[in-house]
């Protein structure tokens, strides 16, 4: 697939727009520096690989700022999300910033700096040749715990992805999990966005329901495990940070 161009039928949208109060500072989430960096230049350098200036940041904590910071490294749109109301209204914010010409969307964490654009390449390029409507990218954990799970019918196909709040002790148990990364068809995003509800433990709009809505309106969901489950490591505090920052400069624990 030829990415990065004006051919391209492919946007990113960044969700960025969380206050991220577990980092224990007052400066928004994404705008922490990792090896130097904020992180959200990092995923912005990510994206642009693949989508060139069909890269959407929605914002909200510090806005300002965090317009400021990225249109001084890229050039790409912004959509304000004026409440945090969920991953889910996020995407939602973003959807008019989407040009004519977009068929597929990206949604990508701000807070996941380690994500490849070799892997996000290879997650376009099989939704894409298996015409799929969603396709997650997932990955296998040993201690899922935190994560969303991947819930996989019998005849391996996702079903849905139950955030581990409103997670069984069943399902706790599952250990494929969901990076909080997919590709969508543009249409169905649209028309999923409209279905969210807020009925869960968080009272959000999740993104992650689209999946479901996708399942039970008979709709294809691929998944691609990801490669190296480093890229999928997203920073929530202080610790995950120090993580992230070893891996980068390599000295990583094992």
């Amino acid at each position: 697939m030829k990415t990065g161009g004006s051919e391209s039928p492919v946007a990113v949208i960044i969700l960025a727009a969380g206050k991220g109060t577990r980092m224990k500072s007052e400066k928004a989430k994404v705008l922490h520096s990792v090896a130097g960096r904020p992180m959200i230049l990092y995923v912005v350098e990510t994206a642009a690989r693949i989508a060139g200036k069909d890269v959407i940041v929605v914002t909200g904590t510090q806005s300002e700022a965090v317009k400021d910071i990225v249109s001084s490294y890229a050039r790409v749109s912004f959509a304000y999300q004026a409440r945090q109301l969920g991953t889910g209204h996020a995407a939602w914010c973003a959807l008019p910033a989407l040009g004519d010409h977009i068929e597929h969307v990206v949604v990508l964490c701000g807070d996941a700096p380690l994500i490849a654009p070799e892997t996000l390449s290879d997650l376009i390029d099989m939704h894409i040749v298996r015409q799929e409507d969603v396709t997650v990218l997932g990955a296998q954990l040993d201690n899922p715990g935190g994560y969303g799970r991947l819930k996989i019918n019998a005849d391996g196909a996702v079903e849905r992805i139950v955030e581990e709040a409103d997670a069984t002790e069943a399902e706790k148990s599952i250990n494929t999990v969901n990076t909080g990364i997919y590709c969508v068809a543009r249409n169905f995003l649209e028309y999923a966005l409209k279905q969210i509800d807020t009925n869960n433990a968080q009272e959000e709009l999740y993104l992650t329901d689209i999946v479901s809505i996708a399942s039970e309106s008979g709709k294809s969901i691929g998944l691609m495990l990801c490669r190296d489950n480093k890229e999928m490591l997203g920073i929530n505090n202080l610790d995950d940070l120090e993580k992230v920052e070893a891996i980068i400069y390599g000295n990583e624990k094992p």
